[in-house]
């Protein structure tokens, strides 16, 4: 029998693609299904939930289907961006000009350019001029790193002064982070400030969102429908209970159905992701036990009326229940909601927040009359639908150090990595970081998995 001989000119037989399994079919999971799959990789997704896209997910509010929460695009959104060109849906991007407003408790105000901050009546004139300077001053640092050695409290406070930070800063971050606020660097309020002042064309001057029409629903189906194009498997309906590693590969366990995989990708929250993953070092328990969490609790509301123009109100009234008001139908056509205008009402909780396990009519006997005393002009009849959403470990906050105190993505099982929203270091939750991540994730994956057996990755 003949004998191939090979030499350096030869190449080399092209490997078998591993075959993986991504639990979780969210933006994040999806994107790295994506990009392993561009690799030449095999994948499988495996989704808990009736659909794909997690937070990202459609949802039905009245007869209207629309972002199960409230998403938007913005300009700097550069790695989502690139991401709806590949979808061949950047270009149907609609922009707008959007407003916010600033609920004080006692009076509603406009706070869409430097007049308005001047007229701002929380704050004087100094104050006001501190203000934009820490804003301007943090959206032009580059790097966070080293802002995670400070309290979000004692940045604010030295920039902006006592007087801004008791007024302004500290009510926004309790609304944001609940008791949780004094726990938060200043990495986590630099983030939001560089995210949002980026947002803006010319300063503190007008902002511009965006939306693809039809919202996620037609994003998470055009890349569904471009990942089945390339090959992978995508499951919906699947929780994911165990995942064991079997010597060659994994074992991992949806319901009564158990498949083998070569590499597993597991995109939950640490405390799911933990729970499922069998067999991880107590080190590394510790590690995603550590990470502090945030949940939410989000009603969507139809309305009859508008609330009067302004995308979002922020709220520094800490006797209204909710976080910020968003009126979504002052950027999306409201082709999409059938006339009607749609409303988010968010509220974020510190996981043993008694609200997270509030009934949805116990939500909404909190909500509604802080809703009328916030717009005086609106009625309860002028309120068609109204439902809740809740999710729990929706958010990582930044705490101190927190890059430090991270566990890596590989975990101490070979081949199975944990890669989850936590692990947006320095950046404000949004689906732009979570396909950064995913982006991120993905090389690390392919790059450690073509490590020669035997040589340790780095």
């Amino acid at each position: 029998m003949p004998t191939t001989v090979m030499d350096a000119r030869t190449p080399a037989p092209a490997a078998a693609p591993r075959h993986w399994a991504i639990v979780g079919g969210g933006m994040l999971g999806l994107t790295l299904a994506y990009r392993l799959s561009q690799a030449g990789e095999k994948v499988t997704v495996l989704e808990a939930a009736p659909s794909l896209g997690g937070l990202a997910s459609a949802w039905q509010v009245g007869d209207v289907t629309w972002d199960r929460y409230y998403h938007v695009t913005m300009l700097s959104d550069a790695r989502l961006r690139a991401l709806l060109e590949e979808l061949g849906l950047e270009q149907d991007v609609r922009w707008s000009v959007t407003k916010t407003n600033f609920y004080t408790g006692s009076s509603m105000h406009a706070l869409n350019n430097s007049i308005d901050y001047i007229r701002l009546p929380v704050l004087g004139l100094i104050d006001k001029a501190r203000l934009a300077a820490t804003i301007i001053y943090g959206s032009r640092i580059e790097n966070g790193r080293p802002l995670e050695q400070l309290s979000a409290e004692a940045w604010l406070t030295r920039l902006s002064g006592k007087t801004t930070y008791q007024n302004l800063w500290r009510p926004l971050l309790r609304s944001k982070l609940g008791n949780n606020y004094a726990k938060a660097s200043a990495a986590y309020i630099w983030s939001v400030i560089r995210r949002f002042y980026a947002a803006r064309r010319g300063g503190l001057k007008t902002e511009m969102f965006g939306y693809v029409p039809g919202g996620y629903r037609r994003i998470l189906a055009t890349l569904a429908e471009k990942l089945q194009a390339g090959g992978v498997t995508l499951e919906t309906g699947m929780p994911v209970t165990a995942v064991t590693s079997s010597g060659n590969g994994f074992q991992v366990t949806a319901g009564e159905d158990v498949r083998h995989f070569d590499r597993v990708v597991n995109t939950c929250a640490s405390p799911i992701a933990t729970k499922v993953c069998a067999g991880l070092n107590d080190r590394e328990r510790l590690q995603h036990e550590d990470i502090l969490y945030q949940g939410i609790v989000c009603a969507s509301l139809l309305l009859d009326r508008s609330l009067g123009g302004a995308y979002l109100t922020y709220i520094t009234d800490e006797t209204i229940p909710f976080t910020t008001v968003i009126e979504m139908s002052t950027l999306i056509d409201r082709v999409e909601t059938g006339g009607r205008h749609l409303v988010y009402l968010p509220k974020y909780l510190p996981l043993d927040d008694p609200l997270l396990g509030a009934s949805d009519e116990e939500v909404e006997a909190a909500f509604v009359p802080a809703l009328l005393r916030m717009f005086p002009g609106l009625a309860r009849e002028n309120i068609k639908s109204f439902k809740v959403t809740r999710t729990r470990h929706v958010l990582a906050v930044s705490t101190l150090n927190y890059s430090e105190k991270l566990p890596p993505m590989a975990t101490s099982i070979p081949g199975l990595y944990i890669v989850n929203s936590a692990q947006i270091v320095n950046g404000s939750l949004s689906v732009d970081e979570s396909v950064n991540l995913a982006n991120e994730a993905s090389a690390f994956l392919i790059a450690t998995e073509q490590v020669p057996t035997g040589t340790a990755a780095k």
